[in-house]
């Protein structure tokens, strides 16, 4: 008996000695509040992902309505330059011409060569207005709005080139107009000896 107290004793003095990890193996015990609480979470962050993705698709929506207006935007300042560059052009025609055919130092052969010089020009603006109205009234074409836009910027760089070369031509024939009005007074002067 005593041999059997010694191993009792031993065998509780090492039960007492192991950690408490090891003497307490066997079923594992779950908690089920945990499980629900776990549940609830992931369902709660399912319906905020569904909703951030409506929130992405509605802002992708926005910018692309955004980047449509602001292509409409650009079609409007490009029709507006197109259209001031094109009065430039005609007011040029009409106001500067006219002073240079009046002069009476242009010769009656250079009037025809001015003349169509400028008609060339002014037919270049009326075939491009032509061409942005059949852009911006005409669905056959099917462009979106940022290649229309790009188009009408491209006319209106054009518009404004026109108005260059016929400022530098009216600049050009006003220099002859006064380069032979003083080679007139020079071969006209009195001799002063």
């Amino acid at each position: 008996m005593r041999k059997k107290i010694k191993t009792l004793g031993i065998a509780l003095a090492i039960t007492l000695l192991l950690p408490a990890g090891a003497a307490c193996q066997g079923v594992p015990v779950y908690d089920n509040t945990n499980f629900i609480s776990f549940m609830k979470s992931l369902l709660e962050s399912g319906k905020q992902t569904s909703q951030l993705l409506k929130t992405v698709k509605f802002l992708k929506q926005q910018k692309e309505n955004v980047d449509k207006v602001n292509d409409v935007i650009k079609q409007l300042k490009a029709v507006k330059e197109l259209a001031n560059s094109n009065q430039r052009l005609f007011d040029i025609v009409q106001d500067d011409l006219r002073e240079i055919f009046s002069s009476p130092y242009i010769h009656p052969d250079e009037v025809t060569r001015i003349s169509d010089s400028f008609n060339d020009i002014i037919e270049n603006s009326l075939s491009g207005l032509d061409y942005i109205e059949e852009v911006l009234s005409s669905d056959n074409l099917r462009m979106t709005d940022a290649e229309r836009a790009s188009i009408l910027k491209e006319k209106e760089l054009q518009s404004k080139e026109m108005v260059a070369e016929i400022e530098s031509k009216t600049r050009r024939y006003r220099e002859i107009i006064a380069f032979r009005e003083m080679q007139d007074k020079i071969n006209n002067r009195e001799a002063k000896h």
